[in-house]
């Protein structure tokens, strides 16, 4: 038995997935009592009277050729939510297993956790070094009980990119041991590669990909969990059959083609461009102490008067993310930037024009 298999539940090794209608497109639809008509409005391809065809062959292979993987190591999900979701049910067991985490980062790794009755185990990265990670603490600190070690890179909010030889020491030290989750929802705005392909080298690693940031999908939903083909077989038990809507699956693909992901190059080049403008407007506020180096598509500023901040740019019709009630961040803000409109008229808000 592999190792992604021998750290899951038992009861999900043994679980019989639900059998959905069989797919045969080809075929007039009488085997999933679906009805025959379509709704008012409806302009999808495949019709939305039709239950969507799950794991759709299109999607999974455009994903699979976006981020260099076979197609056997891709589940598409909603968002990265449902893959943090998906994972959290085949590997931990309430009351017994835990995540790691290292904080402050993204709040849905321990929210799952804790809602399957997982415990969470934190080591802070290190504020003094830029938000950096320490493997040897993370390491010190994982038990046999930590079945999912979630590294987010580029980190939410910190905006930082993690070492990649402290990540690649964690993978190495935890393999068959944890599946460890890198999570590179913002990886697209860091201008540095992927770690998927480190996924012959760690039997244990995951990765989870969105099309929420760089390809601006957020409203349709589409995730990726990338690993190795035994881990995907698991997920495929637990995810819902037909989990991902007729609307987004061809958003999707239309994002994918060719000429769009082109386009989506040329914006992101622009948005990073805007990233820059957006930082030095605000290092210069009166009301900013702080603006952090980001590899992702927002800022994370330290604020003179935080509470100054949010009512002017709130008075402005602007709003950002208040990060205070964390412990290690009592005066931060997370900005996610804008067109240059929006961004000088929060700069504008905050004291400088």
């Amino acid at each position: 038995m592999n190792a992604v298999v021998s750290l899951a539940r038992p009861e999900i090794v043994t679980l019989k997935a639900y059998a959905h209608a069989a797919w045969l497109p080809s075929l007039t639809r009488l085997h999933a009592n679906e009805v025959p008509w379509r709704p008012a409005g409806d302009t999808t391809t495949a019709g939305l009277n039709r239950y969507p065809e799950p794991q759709p062959e299109a999607l999974i292979e455009r994903l699979a050729a976006l981020y260099g993987v076979p197609t056997s190591s891709v589940l598409a999900t909603r968002g990265g939510d449902e893959a943090i979701d998906v994972l959290s049910r085949i590997y931990l067991r309430a009351g017994t297993d835990a995540i790691l985490q290292c904080t402050p980062t993204f709040g849905m790794y321990q929210v799952a956790a804790r809602i399957q009755g997982a415990g969470v185990v934190e080591i802070p990265l290190d504020h003094a070094q830029g938000w950096a990670l320490d493997p040897e603490r993370l390491l010190a600190a994982w038990q046999p009980n930590i079945k999912l070690v979630y590294l987010c890179s580029p980190n939410n909010p910190t905006a930082n990119l993690l070492d990649v030889t402290a990540i690649e020491e964690i993978c190495k030290t935890l393999d068959g041991k944890a599946i460890v989750v890198i999570d590179e929802a913002y990886i697209e705005w860091s201008r540095s590669s992927s770690l998927t392909r480190w996924l012959n080298r760690f039997s244990t690693l995951a990765i989870l990909r969105t099309l929420s940031k760089a390809h601006a999908l957020a409203g349709a939903r589409i995730g990726a969990l990338l690993a190795a083909p035994g881990l995907i077989e698991l997920a495929k038990r637990v995810v819902p059959p037909y989990s991902l809507a007729q609307p987004a699956v061809e958003a999707a693909l239309r994002a994918l083609s060719p000429d769009e992901l082109a386009l989506g190059l040329a914006r992101l080049e622009g948005l990073l461009a805007e990233r820059e403008y957006l930082a030095r407007g605000l290092a210069a506020s009166p009301l900013v102490d702080r603006v952090w180096p980001s590899d992702a598509n927002f800022l994370l500023i330290d604020c003179r008067d935080a509470d100054h901040f949010m009512r002017n740019s709130m008075a402005g019709g602007l709003i950002v993310r208040d990060l205070r009630a964390h412990p290690s961040l009592p005066r931060s803000l997370r900005v996610s930037v804008g067109t240059r409109a929006q961004n000088d008229a929060l700069l504008h808000c905050v004291g400088l024009t």
